[in-house]
């Protein structure tokens, strides 16, 4: 097995890690609400989309007691 002839230091081993990490979702706070939520979805805590109601809380009551 190889051996390195050097030591590896901090700065070069952080440098290739630098794109070793997560990608966050589209996330994007709620106009009607506030809550965060992802994008391009219906809020699950108030049911608006777009500015318009899209699930009515009676739905919604009746959907979370199923």
């Amino acid at each position: 097995m190889a051996v390195p002839f050097r030591r590896t230091s901090k700065t070069t081993k952080r440098m290739r890690r630098t794109h070793f990490k997560l990608a966050v979702s589209g996330l994007i706070t709620c106009p009607h609400c506030g809550a965060t939520i992802k994008a391009h979805n219906v809020c699950p805590k108030c049911g608006y989309y777009k500015g318009r109601s899209v699930v009515s809380k009676k739905e919604k009551a009746t959907e979370e007691a199923k």
